[in-house]
């Protein structure tokens, strides 16, 4: 199992923010996080990847313990919503600017860099600052930065809320050819329905503070765990399904 989440917990002051949550999530896998505003996904995310230490219970990756790692121990990477990259370095310098500091040799953090950078249809905008592109542009080098650090699992906490509809579709294609070229592990925060279930191996769906159900979309479609995640997921789903269906014979006419 690549990474396991046992009875997980966090209380700020009287709040409980996350409650006595478990899952587990194998080598590979796009699991998504899904749930409401304010239920403690986030919090949930950053207790993974070690920037909030649990009031209760433990993380173990590949069979270890890793509840007390320092984040830069857990081999993990972290996508942020607003792409955290440095205003005054160039699309180039923030990719290579973890392999620096891991203290790759200067070329060899330049050509990992460069190709990265290709990967992600960044070629034209090495030279250019980060204020100069587009949010989609933005999250790409976002994106190149984290894959820069080979993780084997990456945590996204809801990298494409702020992104226009065909710029979030294509950023979909991408993330998910890149989970199968480097076969890696992606836990991936959201709020949307039909981007949980278009991007998704499984689903955990969260309450307030608690996980209520994770399986396989399929079987979240089939077979809700109760009427929170019938309302919240699947009748969302077929009202957006309903709003687009008369539609659909026009485009194809």
């Amino acid at each position: 199992m690549k990474l396991e989440v046992r009875n997980l917990s966090k209380t700020f002051d009287t709040k409980e923010a996350v409650k006595d949550v478990s899952f587990a999530v194998e080598e590979g896998e796009f699991l998504s996080i899904l749930g409401p505003s304010g239920c403690g996904k986030t919090t949930l995310l950053r207790m993974l990847i070690g920037l909030i230490r649990p009031t209760a219970g433990s993380v173990w990756k590949d069979g270890v313990d890793i509840t007390d790692a320092a984040p830069s121990k857990r081999n993990m990477g972290f996508v942020f919503q607003n792409y955290a990259l440095f205003e005054n370095m160039t699309v180039l310098k923030n990719v290579e600017y973890a392999l620096r500091i891991r203290k790759d040799d200067r070329q060899t953090a330049r050509d990992t860099a460069l190709a990265l950078i290709e990967k992600m249809g960044l070629t034209e905008y090495q030279n250019a600052k980060p204020y100069s592109l587009s949010g989609g542009q933005q999250q790409r080098v976002a994106i190149a930065r984290t894959l820069a650090l080979m993780p084997d699992t990456i945590l996204f906490d809801e990298p494409m809320s702020a992104l226009d509809v065909a710029t979030r579709l294509a950023l979909r294609k991408e993330l998910k050819q890149i989970q199968k070229e480097f076969h890696t592990t992606m836990i991936y925060i959201t709020h949307d329905q039909e981007e949980a279930f278009a991007m998704s191996d499984k689903i955990l769906v969260m309450d307030t503070a608690v996980a209520v159900q994770l399986d396989t979309p399929e079987n979240i479609i089939r077979h809700p765990a109760n009427d929170y995640v019938r309302s919240f997921v699947v009748d969302n789903l077929k009202i957006k399904i309903d709003s687009l269906s008369k539609y659909i014979g026009v485009a194809n006419g």
